[in-house]
Parts: C-alpha cells; sequence; structure tokens
C-alpha cells in the first residue's frame, strides 16, 4: 500500500534501484552513473555524499562550505536527512565506514 511517506517509491525507482544492485564495483557503479546522469547532476550526488560524511566526522557547516564550495543552506538540508530522514544516510554512512575500516 503506497502512503503519504512512501508515495515517492514509483515502480520507476523500483527499477533503478535493482539495476544499481546488479552493479558489482566501484567502476561499474561509476560507469553507469556517467551515463545516467549529467556531470552536473554527478558532482551534486557526490558533493551531497562529501557533506554527509564531512557531518558524520563533526566539521562545523562553515567548514564543510569552505572545504567544499557547498552553501550552508544545503548542507543544513543534508543535515536534516542524515538525522531525522528515511535512515538512507545512517545505513550508507555505517556501511562505508565498515569499508573504511575493514
Amino acid at each position: 500500500m503506497i502512503t503519504r511517506r512512501n508515495a515517492w517509491k514509483t515502480d520507476e525507482l523500483g527499477s533503478l534501484c535493482r539495476a544499481l544492485l546488479t552493479l558489482g564495483t566501484e567502476d561499474e557503479m561509476a560507469l553507469f552513473l556517467r551515463d545516467l546522469c549529467t556531470r552536473n547532476e554527478i558532482d551534486e550526488l557526490s558533493s551531497r555524499w562529501t557533506v554527509a560524511t564531512l557531518l558524520e566526522a563533526g566539521l562545523p557547516y562553515r567548514e564543510i562550505s569552505e572545504r567544499t564550495g557547498v552553501s550552508t543552506t544545503t548542507i543544513g538540508r543534508v543535515n536534516e536527512w542524515r538525522r531525522h530522514g528515511m535512515g538512507g544516510y545512517r545505513l550508507a554512512l555505517e556501511r562505508a565506514r565498515g569499508i573504511d575500516n575493514g
């Protein structure tokens, strides 16, 4: 049942998620993203991920903005979703930490 909370979960998104899950390496994922997204979209996604990792490390907004060039408004938005979103950032951050430590 689709509720207001998960109305964004379309069949098309499910198909994209399944395609992403078929990719087994960083290189495969990079190739797919390059074909799927514009360079600006890739840069935007990469920047948001970098912001999430820097927030997780405890850096203040101003320092993150200076390092990345991302506005403090966007940093605040990423932080809000990181802390109170659907849990996707949290899951990826925890798993990435395991890869980085493992």
